[in-house]
């Protein structure tokens, strides 16, 4: 299933984007004992330092992981742990322990290596991981997590998780969940607000361009879209 929320400004998104969340996290914890949810940078790090405040549940049945993060020290602005541990941790009862974060005093290969230890602790080692929940952002050229246009990565279907050295976007070194992790998840959210997105929103939903953030088509799993109505404005209401 795909759904489009249209909300009529940032706080309307954060709202939605944070009812979601707590639906997921509180199915998964009655279910499962355990919340495994994937974070990305960006944006979305403000729209839930803002929401999930909001939202109850036991914040101790939460994992946090990486859709994609960058390698660089995480005192480095350009860390995306670093970055919710500056902004995140504090506003909600969860520890950096948490945080299944990403070795960044190593090389790309060796921390995607590194990665997928980490991950086959909380995910059977004989089939792929199947997050409760990823939150992803979308880049002005389509990209989605460190998948950029035109890149191999697109076309990795063994690994879960993958080193890239090359980045058309800066810093170049990260590491990233590959389309066979991220379409086998339960549920997928962009959220997106302001005009500067409409362009590339409408590139992916109205006109179905091949871009890596249209690849994300869900095998057994919820998509959604949680647009402002400036982001949502080149696209037919959905």
């Amino acid at each position: 299933m795909t759904a489009i929320y249209i909300e009529s400004d940032v706080a309307g998104v954060v709202k939605k984007l944070s009812s979601l969340i707590e639906e997921y996290a509180n199915d998964a914890i009655e279910s499962d004992d355990i919340f495994k949810i994937g974070l990305s940078g960006g944006s979305l790090i403000n729209f839930l330092a803002e929401g999930l405040p909001t939202i109850k549940t036991d914040w101790s049945k939460w994992r946090f992981f990486f859709c994609d993060e960058r390698i660089v020290p995480f005192d480095n602005e350009e860390s995306t742990f670093g970055q919710y541990k500056t902004k995140l941790i504090g506003k909600i009862p969860v520890t950096a322990d948490q945080f299944i974060t990403v070795d960044s005093d190593i090389s790309a290969a060796e921390a995607a290596n590194d990665y997928i230890k980490k991950m086959s602790v909380y995910f059977p080692p004989d089939s792929l991981p199947r997050f409760d929940m990823l939150l992803l952002g979308i880049g002005p050229d389509g990209h989605t997590c460190s998948l950029f246009p035109n890149h191999r990565l697109l076309d990795e279907t063994s690994r879960w998780v993958c080193p890239i050295n090359d980045s058309p976007k800066p810093p170049s070194s990260r590491i990233t969940l590959t389309f066979s992790v991220i379409n086998n998840a339960k549920a997928c959210i962009f959220a997106a607000t302001g005009a500067s997105k409409a362009d590339i929103i409408k590139r992916v939903i109205e006109l179905k361009e091949n871009l890596p953030a249209g690849r994300v088509k869900l095998t057994n799993g919820n998509l959604y879209w949680i647009l402002d109505e400036e982001a949502a404005s080149g696209i037919t209401e959905g």
